[in-house]
């Protein structure tokens, strides 16, 4: 639509040939536009082009109400929120209108009463699009009142109209949100009777408060999200209200570890000078997201909670605070990430994981580690060859590096060990260095190349680790052993 927001009154909207358009026709004539000249739709959600974001589409060009289905950490109120880009600039309504009354279809008894009374010099204003987004979370002591509307006794005294005038009724959220988008957030929260009252709404776009006898025809898009744990644990969406949304979308994790990097680097916040402090190498960035992915599979996990792609984001987060944190103990100005680190991001993991009966057991630090370290080798076993499956024929490319640790040597990385000790403590194993280049990809780090021999050839039980409160420390599996009995 043009803008006209010089345009101030309602003899002049007329003028301009404005016609009025409800909002599912406005949202669906700006998706068909956009689809005809390429440009995507929500440009910030990633990994969601070939699934959910054709659903979307078809959803809004069927001009439904739409119910996003998904576990925690899925995007489905950014989602929503994005939405508003498919909505006009701006729109006009009603100067002082509590629902945003168009002028040329006013459904509010001020709006009419002001048309009445002015004509075409009744006064108008411009809203633009970003002030047509209203979300509530449903909680379960969301009111009928919060949503819909009820009698506002102050009003009536100030205003000195009896109850039976409809202009003592204060409007909830829903009428409020007439020609906006208007999202409810865990669905199953709202209790059953608040459901109940949304039947007509959907259905046939109005409603009643306090047995008023009005209609309002609002005009609304309602999006709706939703975790399915929520069915059996802490509510459900009635099968009515199901009926009546009429179309379900389910969102999905990201398929990839590329997919889910791209999503952790646009979420996470990094202080601008931590970003130029600390160096993430790309080993490393893949070790994050290995962990979230192997959270969703791991038996000490419930799979129906899901593991929230936060986990990921608040990792990264912790990851470059930890050694920002080392570099400032150091005075170095520049440091690049260690796994040895990567003990910082517990905290992480342990808030973003529900654990099953044998995860408590574990215990939440022990299963983060455990996380942890599974990740490592895995990452580990996609780079080098498995050193436990070596035939006699082959040639042993660890055989240098399990001879320097069988001969007694054992090197201990510190946590907060300066860089230049921390890179000399690794130069000083033998065949480390040569190994790591030899499988040295483009533009990677040879010391975390390194590290991370070390620490997958201890999870593959080749080298012997011991986790300490301040350090790791690597030696020769026998030796480790041995000492462990004497202890």
């Amino acid at each position: 639509m043009t803008n006209h927001q010089n345009l101030t009154t309602l003899g002049a909207l007329k003028a301009s040939g404005y016609r009025p358009k409800s909002i599912k026709d406005e949202i669906r004539d700006n998706l068909v536009s956009k689809l005809k000249s390429g440009d995507k739709i929500l440009n910030s959600i990633i990994g969601y082009d070939y699934t959910v974001l054709p659903e979307l589409e078809r959803a809004i060009l069927s001009r439904h109400n739409i119910l996003l289905l998904g576990l925690r950490g899925q995007a489905k109120t950014r989602i929503a929120r994005h939405m508003t880009e498919l909505l006009d600039e701006y729109i006009p309504i009603i100067a002082g209108s509590e629902l945003n009354d168009d002028p040329l279809m006013p459904i509010s008894r001020f709006a009419q009463d002001l048309i009445k009374g002015n004509g075409d010099d009744t006064p108008i204003e411009w809203m633009h699009r970003s002030e047509r987004y209203v979300e509530k979370l449903a909680t379960p002591d969301v009111s009928i009142a919060d949503l819909i509307g009820d009698v506002d006794p102050i009003k009536a005294a100030t205003l000195k109209l009896p109850y039976s005038d409809e202009r003592v009724i204060h409007y909830g959220l829903i009428p409020r949100s007439h020609r906006c988008i208007f999202v409810i957030n865990e669905l199953p929260d709202l209790q059953a009777r608040i459901q109940v009252s949304l039947f007509n709404i959907l259905q046939e776009g109005d409603l009643q408060i306090r047995g008023f006898k009005i209609r309002l025809p609002l005009d609304i898009s309602f999006v709706f999200t939703a975790n399915p744990e929520d069915y059996t644990n802490r509510g459900s969406i009635i099968t009515p209200l199901k009926d009546r949304i009429e179309s379900q979308i389910l969102t999905h994790y990201p398929h990839n570890i590329e997919t889910s990097m791209s999503i952790t680097a646009q979420e996470a916040s990094i202080h601008p000078t931590t970003a130029k402090t600390v160096n993430i190498p790309l080993l490393h960035r893949q070790l994050i997201e290995m962990i979230s992915f192997n959270a969703r599979e791991s038996e000490y996990t419930d799979p129906k909670s899901g593991v929230s792609a936060r986990l990921s984001i608040t990792a990264l987060e912790n990851l470059y605070s930890t050694a920002e944190r080392r570099s400032l103990v150091n005075g170095e100005e520049q440091t690049t990430s260690r796994i040895c680190d990567f003990s910082g991001i517990v905290p992480a993991i342990t808030g973003k994981v529900e654990l099953v009966y044998e995860g408590e057991q574990e215990g939440p630090y022990h299963v983060a580690m455990h996380l942890i370290f599974s990740s490592v080798k895995e990452l580990f076993l996609s780079i080098f060859p498995n050193p436990n499956k070596s035939t006699k024929t082959d040639k042993d490319e660890y055989g240098v590096i399990k001879a320097y640790f069988s001969g007694g040597n054992i090197i201990e990385l510190l946590n907060d060990d300066p860089d230049k000790t921390f890179r000399k403590k690794l130069d000083q194993v033998a065949g480390l260095k040569r190994l790591a280049d030899d499988y040295l990809r483009h533009d990677e780090d040879v010391y975390a190349m390194m590290e991370l021999i070390l620490f997958g050839l201890s999870e593959c039980e080749v080298l012997g680790k011991n986790v300490l409160d301040n350090s790791m420390e690597f030696g020769d599996p026998l030796s480790d052993m041995l000492r462990n009995l004497d202890n």
